[in-house]
């Protein structure tokens, strides 16, 4: 039985130009002509023996082979850059102190740990899982060398002002977050009930602002120091909380809030900050395999 090899150049231009919904842009992203381009998905097609792309309208849509092909070879490129870093830096050593927001850390922290374990095995890696003002002060301090932060212009301000790297990755917007089994009506004359962290915290100052905006009144039925603890508060029916839509468990949802009545929210920066008085090559690496997996992660979860 013949055996396909699958051209690794062909699957990046082919993953790139199904991320950004363009072949012209993934053009300019791989440095190739658009005929360049043309020919590599061509050659792709004829590896896979079939037709990736379907007409759409005007527009190309994956084909149900394609989505097949797109899920490999998203994989197969993340192996293939991940078996040439290793080569290529296999006498790494020393030792990475990670940071990160609870909602991240049963979600890429395994995967980040094991990419880089895997590719740096004389590395050691600690990992923190904290909220926001611990994480900064101990990136402050020297305590941690990188931390994922959900980011404010007061704090990102701050972090700058140390002579801090901060390296934004998303920006999602915050979500009016309810039960299933138990959802909140608008028509209720009670006031909100909020469920929501120990102050302080962004997400909660936010959603009493634009409840006071709008003159509708709340009251705090629940606080947690955990996200799990928010989590089970939320499910169980005992109020509503507001976070980004990572996260979360599968008995709660993100409301539809203008039909319940509930004021809009402001989006919230996701950022990378990197203490730049510490930095070293582990450190370097850990920060690229964090910030792609994530955003390997956010385009899952879209």
């Amino acid at each position: 039985m013949s055996r396909t090899n699958f051209d690794i150049a062909a699957l990046r231009t082919f993953v790139t130009g199904v991320e950004l919904g363009s072949f012209a842009k993934a053009a300019n992203r791989v440095a190739l002509s658009t005929s360049a381009v043309s020919a590599q998905i061509k050659k792709l097609e004829a590896q896979a023996g079939t037709a990736l792309f379907r007409k759409s309208g005007r527009n190309l849509a994956l084909t149900e082979e394609g989505e097949a092909m797109f899920s490999f070879a998203r994989r197969l490129i993340d192996l293939n850059d991940e078996a040439g870093m290793a080569i290529r830096s296999a006498c790494l050593d020393g030792s990475v102190r990670l940071g990160l927001q609870e909602e991240f850390g049963e979600t890429i922290l395994p995967d980040v740990l094991g990419r880089f374990a895997r590719q740096h095995p004389k590395v050691r890696i600690s990992a923190r899982v904290a909220g926001n003002a611990e994480l900064l002060q101990r990136v402050d301090s020297n305590e941690l060398d990188l931390a994922l932060l959900w980011g404010s212009a007061g704090s990102l301000e701050a972090a700058r002002r140390a002579k801090t790297h901060v390296e934004q990755i998303v920006e999602p917007p915050m979500c009016w977050i309810g039960s299933k089994a138990f959802p909140w009506h608008a028509d209720s004359n009670d006031p909100v009930p909020l469920v929501a962290f120990d102050r302080p915290c962004r997400f909660f100052s936010e959603a009493i602002a634009a409840l006071d905006a709008r003159n509708i009144r709340w009251r705090v039925t629940f606080t947690s120091q955990s996200l799990a603890g928010l989590s089970a508060a939320v499910a169980a029916g005992l109020g509503l909380t507001v976070r980004t839509r990572y996260g979360f468990g599968a008995n709660v949802r993100v409301l539809d809030a203008s039909s319940l009545g509930l004021p809009p929210l402001p989006s919230l920066p996701l950022v990378l900050v990197r203490n730049t008085a510490i930095q070293t090559a582990p450190t370097e690496r850990l920060a690229a395999i964090m910030v792609e997996s994530l955003r390997n992660f956010l385009v899952d979860e879209a």
